[in-house]
């Protein structure tokens, strides 16, 4: 009876967390699904310009995650539910993420994004404690394992128009590709003028993983988020103007083949690669990325110094997964640091 009693008493104790005590309508699966809803845009777009490869990559990534996040996580104590959209997420996130490449160019490619959903769901996050407790993005940690284990399925890119027609698709580089291996020039006699270079990133017609194709699509999604408030500008927009400003310095090389100071093109750089996904939709996790608003400035700074790193000096053509990953080691760190001191504060010293 006593054990009853005080069984009872415990359940109704009242928590009381630090304030403020603000009361908010937003719940975790709301925010959840929101975001999947803005990415739909850039989902639809790479769905028209790879096809039924694209739609079967991330659908298997979707299911893959859903089954591992309820399955996996009811085996280990920590049951998962469909319902807060965190594993849908993760899953779209993953597939978005993959070329097309890996649905029939090959027939045994099929295990790749479902292991990549197990990598992401139960390593990443699972067995780090669930949701709120993984410290690094894990549909970029699916992405990095299987980028490192069949780093040649995970670079071989199809060609948007020859994706929609027939099983024999023709491969291709990615424009990042072609700038990193032959140069500016080479990517201005694939594409013609820079105009023509810029439409085709923005629209999507180009290669490279299904949800970063279209820049104006992720840009539309990023802007509806900002507008439900669901993420600050702080992030998105230190990381992509770090980005630009570092390239248009950097970027640019001589007829020699030197270092030419301030004609790199930033533009470019901007709407290539995974950098409006990554910016937007990814380094704005609330769990891996800082919560401060100064640190959030800092870390898509940093994200926004690897990026340039790893495109201009580095063996990859992008750098976006990796520039993310490396800063959510440092995004504690950063938060502690800017932290202010309260109001009257003063150290006392013995």
């Amino acid at each position: 009876m006593a054990a009853a009693t005080e069984k009872g008493s415990r359940e109704r104790e009242l928590i009381v967390s630090v304030s403020p005590h603000i009361r908010s309508e937003v719940s975790v699966s709301r925010i959840m699904w929101t975001v999947s809803i803005s990415l739909m845009p850039a989902l639809v777009m790479g769905f028209y310009f790879f096809g039924p490869r694209a739609i079967g990559v991330v659908a298997l990534c979707i299911a893959s995650s859903v089954f591992f996040e309820n399955v996996v996580g009811k085996a280990i104590g920590k049951p998962g539910t469909v319902s807060d959209g965190s594993a849908f997420l993760t899953g779209l996130l993953l597939g978005m993420n993959l070329p097309a490449s890996l649905w029939s160019v090959h027939p045994f490619l099929l295990h790749v994004p479902v292991l990549g959903a197990f990598f992401a769901v139960v390593i990443t996050k699972l067995l780090f404690g669930g949701l709120g407790y993984n410290i690094f993005n894990p549909a970029l940690m699916g992405r990095a394992f299987l980028l490192v284990s069949w780093p040649r399925a995970m670079t071989t890119w199809l060609k948007p128009a020859a994706a929609l027609v027939g099983l024999d698709a023709q491969t291709t580089a990615t424009p990042l590709g072609i700038l990193k291996e032959q140069g500016m020039g080479k990517l201005m006699e694939v594409f013609g003028t820079k105009q023509s270079l810029y439409l085709h990133l923005l629209i999507g017609e180009r290669a490279g993983s299904i949800g970063e194709v279209s820049a104006l699509a992720l840009l539309i999604g990023g802007l509806y988020l900002l507008y439900k408030k669901y993420i600050t500008w702080h992030t998105p927009l230190s990381f992509l103007a770090t980005v630009g400003i570092l390239t248009w310095v950097f970027g640019g090389k001589s007829a020699s083949g030197g270092l030419a100071l301030f004609t790199g093109d930033p533009i470019l750089h901007i709407l290539s690669g995974g950098l409006m996904l990554g910016a937007f939709f990814m380094a704005t996790d609330y769990v891996t990325g800082p919560q401060l608003r100064q640190a959030q400035v800092f870390f898509g700074i940093g994200c926004g110094l690897i990026t340039v790193i790893i495109r201009l000096i580095g063996g990859f053509p992008e750098g976006v997964m990796f520039s993310i990953l490396l800063m959510n080691c440092f995004a504690p760190l950063i938060d502690r640091l800017v932290k202010s001191r309260p109001f009257g504060f003063r150290e006392v010293r013995a």
